[in-house]
This record gives structure tokens, sequence and C-alpha cells, in this order.
């Protein structure tokens, strides 16, 4: 089975992901993935890609493309994959469907945008031993210090509140449209994802295993 994840940043798409994988055993592939083991190997296109990183500019669609093409060829593929951050343009859809790629389903998790700048913007992390917080859902015991090691907790600059709404504006221009895009060939499966993460995750096994 061939699927896509759609959904904004912070709305779980990872965490799915991984539960999906162990469900039907395939593997999940993200462009971040795919970029750091093409580093990692020194092939061609990873060396393409790195020229580009190194001069701080985005990886051209083409060299991505190329990318994901030499993944989905590998043996893990064989029986399916989920794509997980990718296409997240038009453009990149239409370049997937180019390249005969045959698209199962496509899962939309719909988090509130308000509900994701809370979920963002809470998060804390130890500069010492990188323990992970919440100042509402994990919040430590004493505000600040880490229960583990006593380091101090911070937020990631990512993380800030300003920061996210800007990430979820770049989310609405550029990658939203791909709904209408997959709602059309009859591909597109929104689930709510403000609940449970078990909740939600019952509900895509039923809709793939039918």
């Amino acid at each position: 089975m061939m699927l896509i994840l759609l959904g904004a940043p912070g709305a779980g798409k990872g965490t799915q992901a991984e539960l999906i994988c162990q469900r039907l055993h395939i593997p999940a592939i993200s462009t971040g993935n795919i970029l750091r083991e093409a580093l990692k190997s020194g092939t061609e296109l990873g060396q393409k890609a790195k020229t580009f990183m190194d001069a701080g500019n985005l990886v051209p669609d083409d060299v991505v493309i190329d990318m994901l093409k030499e993944r989905i060829a590998q043996p893990d593929c064989k029986d399916g994959f989920i794509l997980d951050g990718f296409p997240r343009t038009i453009p990149q859809a239409e370049a997937l469907d180019a390249m005969g790629v045959v698209i199962d389903r496509v899962i939309d998790i719909e988090v509130p945008d308000e509900k994701i700048v809370t979920r963002m913007s809470g998060r804390r992390v130890c500069e010492k031993c990188g323990a992970s917080y919440h100042l509402v859902y994990n919040p430590p015991k004493v505000e600040g210090v880490c229960d583990k090691c006593a380091g101090a907790l911070v937020q990631r600059k990512d993380d800030n509140a300003e920061t996210v709404r800007d990430r979820l504006t770049v989310y609405h221009n550029q990658t939203e449209p791909l709904k209408s895009y997959y709602a059309a060939q009859g591909k597109l499966f929104e689930v709510n994802g403000d609940r449970d993460v078990e909740v939600i995750s019952a509900d895509i096994l039923k809709e793939l295993e039918g």
C-alpha cells in the first residue's frame, strides 16, 4: 500500500507514521531521511544536494524527486511505503504522478491552528540531557528545571509561537491545496487529529484495512 500523510507541522504525523509502519510493515519515508541517507552514503545525488545545502539554499524539487526514485526502488518498499513530508506542493504531487507512483490513500490529519500553536509553543527541552517536557501536557516538577538531571529547560527556536504561526501560514499556502488535488482523485481521507493518539491511529487503520 502506497500512502501519503498530510497535516500541518505539529499535527502528529510522525507518531502516526510510526504506528502505521508497525501495523502494515512498510517503511516511512521523509525527505529529511532521504537527504540524510544520501549525504551519509555519499551518492552522486547526495553530493549534488550537499552543494545546495552548503550554500544555504533549498534542495530543488528535481533533485529530491530523483532521490525519492532511488529510495522507493529499494527492496523494503516492495510492499508499499508511507510518504511523510512529500509532496509539499502541487508540482511535487504532479511529479510523483509522472514517476508512475500510484498512491492508494492520502491521510490528512486535521488539527486547528491554535491547538498546534499551544502544542508546539509549550514544548521545552533540557539543555543537558535532551529530555522533553510540555508546559500543559507534561510539565516538569519544578518550573524550568529538568526532572532527570536538573538541567535548564529551554524553548527551541522552531517552537516559538510566532515561528509556529509562520510555518502554519506556509503550510496553508503551499501544502493545503494538496487536499483538493487528492480529493478530486477520490484518495483523501480526513481524520480529526485533536484526540488521543490511539484513537486517531485506530480510525486511520480502520480506513486502510477496510
